[in-house]
This record gives structure tokens, sequence and C-alpha cells, in this order.
């Protein structure tokens, strides 16, 4: 009996060991976009806003922003992305006042109004903060923290529902 308790005990620490040395994670801790390492640093950025005032990072208003920077002539692609990300924006219920939309560039006249959207003037200081911003394939989105950091990249045709779970996820951690 003591040695079967011995081998229990000793074989799933073996297993677990295993496990966490072959890199396997379970699906909950894992995100479903692509987390940035090192993050993209726009601290040191103060952006424009499209009527000209400045937009400040406040960390300490912990908003967390949804970002993309798409081309100007992406008018059917971005519409469609647009209302994707409001409905995750919605879909966050009582945190969603925890996040902002920041659109860098000017969006297409058929975007429909959002009350989370922040139109920002397209700068190229800001686009290079942005890891892979020019996707052959698409538009990205970007994950922002409070502090300015870019932590998370979606890459284009992502599915809105992972941006959804991670930033509960996120939001769960304020």
């Amino acid at each position: 009996m003591l040695i079967a308790l011995v081998v229990l005990f000793f074989g799933s620490m073996l297993v677990a060991g295993a496990l966490r040395f072959s890199g396997w994670q379970p699906s909950a801790t894992r995100n479903h976009g692509e987390l940035l390492s090192p993050p993209g640093d726009l601290r040191a950025l103060t952006p424009v806003r499209a009527d000209g005032s400045a937009y400040a990072w406040q960390p300490a208003e912990r908003l967390w922003r949804i970002a993309l920077a798409p081309a100007a002539d992406c008018a059917p692609k971005c519409v469609a992305l647009a209302r994707d990300l409001d409905k995750v924006w919605q879909l966050l219920g009582h945190h969603a006042d925890k996040v902002q939309l920041l659109w860098i560039g000017v969006p297409p006249a058929e975007v429909p109004s959002l009350p989370a959207l922040q139109v920002l003037r397209a700068d190229p200081a800001l686009r290079q903060g942005l890891p892979r911003v020019d996707d052959a394939a698409g538009v990205p989105v970007y994950v922002i923290d409070p502090n300015g950091f870019v932590i998370l990249r979606y890459p284009p045709g992502f599915d809105p529902a992972g941006l959804r779970a991670d930033l509960s996820k996120l939001l769960k951690l304020m």
C-alpha cells in the first residue's frame, strides 16, 4: 500500500513535470492574439485626435485600447471590421466603459458611429509603434494597455470572439 502511494504521488509529479517542460498549457491560460515580446512602447508619443486635441494615455484611468491603423482604401473590409469591434465592445457589458477603440487615420464614411471610437490622426511614429502594421493580408488589430504598451496583435481575419475573451481576462485583472 505504501509503495502504491509513493508511485501515485511521484508518478503524478512526473507527468506534471513532463507536461510543463513540453510547453503544454491549459486552454484557459492561452491568448487568442499574439503576445508581443517585447511589447511596443507608445508612452513617449502623444497622439493627436482628428479635431486637433491631444490624446493622453492617462494610466490612472485604467483604460484599455483596441487600435487599428488601416490604409485609406480599405472601405468594405474596414466597415465590417468596425462592426465586429463594436460588437466586441458591446459584449464587454459593464466593463465596456474601460475600453476605447482607436482608429488611426481617417475612417471611411460608411463606418457607423461608434460610442467608444476615438479617431486619431495618422502619424508615422504611431504606426511604427504597432508591430507589422502594414500586413498585405489586411488590417491587424492591437490591444494597448493603460500605460501605452502594445501587448497583443490580432492578424487580419481574426475571430472577434478571441479578442473579446482576451479583453475579458485583462479587464478582470484590474
